[in-house]
């Protein structure tokens, strides 16, 4: 017996002992019954492991407790009170739902954040995975311009791949995880009216149970998967879109409120990260200048940076051998700043 055949004997078993659908299993093992050998083969063999990968019937168990998330929703972000009031309304329903409606379809409507850039909206969808016990996938439209992207390609086509959608849920490893369609607004323009028609058959309950990746070519159940989106604005998005989503505007942030998430939330998690630890403080006087280094922000992403930029000169200050803990005064945030 030859190899490839030996190679085809293998693979039946391995569909056939997997957790797949009966459907999906003859489809496969029909494959199978195709002559081919050499790149042909190995290309079988690469489609059916990878349809075989996929978590069929696979599912985390969801933690629905409302107190459990609003701590999480506190601890990770400063303020934002009527965000996180309707993140915990939208919460509820879920937990409802699951508890006496229907334990394995989710009917709320889908949220949207909407804001500018470094407000927090990326984030949030973070913090709903983990208050949730969910893992999640990020998947980024910024820029995408090709409809390939999402939905995958044949398999016949050479260097063909699956979308992003199906390799998301592989490497959740869950057929449900939190999948966060990030700045769904910046599609590239000329792929804009098919990407939007895909969002609309990813956020309609009545057509993502049986999604269809061109590559896999059999459909695929979303209907567990907790879609959650942002976006800069709502100007470029399709009406249909909309019509799925719960807009939630970000709010801006002021000097103060940007002033204690520096200290607060975003200083510990920086000097932890960059192992500079309690080596670095930062007096009280140098915050106003710290988060507007360029001028104003509406977000925190550049105080972020501005911050990172501080704690990597302490780093190599400490590599070199100077002694601390290293304070930041007025008298010389300038050299941290590089300013």
């Amino acid at each position: 017996m030859d190899s490839a055949q030996d190679s085809k004997i293998s693979l039946k078993q391995k569909i056939l002992s997997s957790s797949i659908t009966a459907e999906i299993k003859e489809k496969l093992t029909g494959l199978l019954q195709t002559p081919g050998t050499g790149i042909e083969l190995e290309k079988l063999i690469s489609y059916i492991n990878f349809s075989l990968s996929l978590p069929f019937g696979k599912f985390s168990q969801d933690i629905l407790d409302l107190n459990r998330a609003k701590q999480i929703l506190d601890k990770n972000h400063y303020g934002l009170q009527g965000v996180k009031e309707r993140i915990l309304e939208y919460l509820s329903v879920l937990i409802l739902q699951k508890k006496q409606v229907s334990p394995n379809q989710i009917h709320a409507p889908i949220l949207l954040f909407v804001g500018l850039v470094g407000t927090g909206k990326t984030s949030l969808a973070y913090s709903i995975a983990e208050s949730l016990g969910r893992k999640i996938i990020r998947l980024p439209f910024g820029g995408l311009g090709e409809v390939a992207m999402i939905r995958g390609q044949s398999r016949l086509i050479a260097e063909a791949e699956p979308g992003l959608i199906v390799k998301g849920i592989k490497e959740a490893g869950v057929a449900n995880p939190v999948i966060l369609l990030d700045e769904i607004d910046r599609v590239a323009e000329n792929s804009r009216f098919d990407i939007m028609g895909i969002l609309v058959e990813l956020l309609d309950p009545a057509q993502n149970n049986h999604f269809i990746d061109h590559y896999l070519d059999f459909p695929v159940d979303l209907s567990q998967v907790l879609f959650v989106a942002t976006a800069n604005n709502t100007t470029n998005l399709a009406t249909a879109v909309l019509d799925r989503l719960e807009p939630i505007q970000m709010p801006i942030y002021s000097d103060q409120e940007k002033i204690m998430i520096g200290k607060n939330y975003l200083l510990p998690q920086i000097t932890k990260e960059s192992g500079v630890g309690q080596q670095l403080a930062i007096d009280d006087t140098v915050w106003p200048q710290i988060i507007r280094p360029l001028g104003y922000d509406g977000g925190i992403r550049s105080l972020s940076r501005t911050l990172a930029t501080i704690a990597r000169k302490v780093a190599k200050e400490i590599v070199e051998g100077k002694s601390g803990p290293f304070k930041i005064t007025s008298q010389n945030v300038g050299e941290y700043l590089g300013v």
